[in-house]
């Protein structure tokens, strides 16, 4: 989480569907004036050699589109994010986020998947999607429920995930089938796509499992995509027309490049362990009641459980926090709230004041409450809290408690994940190796998915493998 916050529009233009075989200046200019904030909303752009790596293996599929010969027509970046996604936005803007880019295994996966998002843009399915696309943020569920707008609403997760998201399955399935073309036509194994989407699906269910839902549950920004069993069938009969079997997936130069790349959160942005966030850089931290689910982002951590929902987020801070209570109300909607009746009070030694109001929705009326914190500096922080009329704080009062400052050993005791590529030894199994995946729960699970591995696969010395350990 950082201190900022971004709400992008994405303008489209409104011509037909028809394929499109150049990048028009329009497209150019729009999606120059998109990247910056789209980029800063994804953590940021990463440097060096993983992300050298993804640009060249991006600019080479993406001129297979025919939107232009020239590779460095295209502008592919590598995005600090910790959630799996790749999209592509008119003007020749590719995108991979480094923990996608971590759950394949060779380059011809990697290849595949900014060819499909490549191939939406050469489709025009933006065109002929709507209009205006507007892709928020990870609080703007909260908006939502405090106007009522079902449309704002639907905005919640990260930003791209929204972008997909209004794309139709049909259209999914076309991106799909120019994929598996363009990895042909570049020279890649084809059945790479295949292999990613099935992977794709395995961390899905991985995902569902780990939070405790339905294995098959979809998440949202996938409910518009085709059944993976299906995409998955479809996929390998296309790669199966294209032919091609034993063409290039440089497994082992991909296995090279994305070696010791951050992994899960970046500690610059604050780290989930569990119901806890702690941000070694603000040095601040909380615990969330039992029962309810943590999801960093960017910009901000969402709060999730049966009896509400809450945003926690920093701003700048003049002194006063019944300013800054009110600022943030201000920000929630434009109905004019009621002024609030401020509470101030003392939270683990930090001064700290919060305001509850009642918001009408078309659920029926919630309390919306913000509680600050002033711990020091030029910055405060707080929650949003949404919860059922007549709650308050409620459900969340563990929470708005648990608000402290990290000691300097406690925020130099917070160290990132990193992909880490070994060679399998003789004696090793997926035992031994998953035992030093760097997690308290689900070792064998996850290491499986990170490297592809049914059930009953087994290990040959030799083989190289991925795992996620420790600083």
């Amino acid at each position: 989480m950082k201190r900022h916050i971004f709400i992008l529009g994405l303008l489209a233009s409104a011509a037909p569907a028809l394929a499109q075989n150049s990048i028009s200046e329009r497209d150019r200019q729009q999606g120059a004036q998109a990247n910056p904030q789209l980029v800063e909303q994804y953590g940021g752009a990463m440097s060096g050699r993983q992300a050298d790596y993804v640009r060249r293996v991006g600019q080479r599929i993406a001129v297979q589109s025919g939107l232009s010969p020239n590779g460095s027509d295209f502008q592919v970046t590598l995005l600090n994010s910790n959630v799996n996604n790749a999209f592509a936005i008119p003007g020749g803007y590719v995108y991979v986020t480094r923990q996608l880019l971590a759950l394949m295994n060779d380059e011809a996966e990697l290849a595949f998947v900014m060819g499909h998002e490549v191939g939406h843009v050469a489709a025009r399915h933006a065109a002929s999607r709507n209009r205006t696309s507007t892709i928020g943020t990870i609080g703007s569920v909260l908006l939502g429920v405090l106007t009522g707008s079902q449309a704002v609403s639907q905005a919640a997760g990260q930003a791209a995930q929204l972008y997909t998201l209004r794309f139709s399955r049909g259209q999914e399935t076309q991106a799909d089938d120019l994929g598996v073309s363009y990895l042909a036509r570049a020279g890649y194994d084809p059945f790479g796509a295949p292999r990613v989407l099935r992977a794709l699906d395995a961390q899905s269910t991985l995902d569902n499992q780990l939070a405790g839902r339905a294995d098959k549950q979809n998440p949202t920004w996938a409910s518009t995509h085709p059944d993976p069993g299906a995409r998955v069938s479809r996929a390998t009969q296309r790669a199966q027309t294209a032919g091609g079997r034993g063409r290039a997936t440089n497994r082992d130069a991909f296995l090279a490049a994305i070696d010791g790349m951050l992994y899960d959160d970046d500690p610059a942005q604050g780290v989930v362990e569990g119901r806890t966030f702690r941000h070694p850089q603000m040095r601040i931290g909380f615990t969330a009641p039992q029962g309810y689910a943590l999801q960093n982002g960017a910009d901000a951590v969402t709060i999730a459980g049966n009896g509400g929902q809450a945003q926690f987020r920093g701003g700048r801070y003049d002194g006063s926090l019944p300013r800054y209570v009110d600022a943030v109300f201000r920000g929630l909607s434009s109905n004019q709230f009621g002024a609030p009746e401020l509470r101030a009070t003392r939270v683990n030694g930090i001064e700290a004041a919060s305001g509850t109001v009642r918001a009408n929705t078309r659920s029926g009326p919630v309390d919306a409450t913000v509680f600050a914190y002033a711990p020091g500096g030029g910055t405060a922080y707080h929650f949003v809290l949404i919860t059922p009329a007549g709650s308050g704080v409620g459900p969340f009062t563990p929470l708005v408690g648990s608000f402290h400052s990290l000691s300097p050993q406690e925020a130099g005791s917070i160290r990132p994940r990193r992909v880490r590529v070994v060679t399998v030894a003789p004696g090793d199994s997926v035992a031994s190796l998953s035992a030093r995946m760097a997690y308290d729960d689900a070792r064998e699970a996850r290491f499986r998915v990170l490297n592809a591995l049914a059930a009953n696969d087994r290990l040959m010395p030799g083989r190289k493998v991925k795992l996620i350990v420790r600083d």
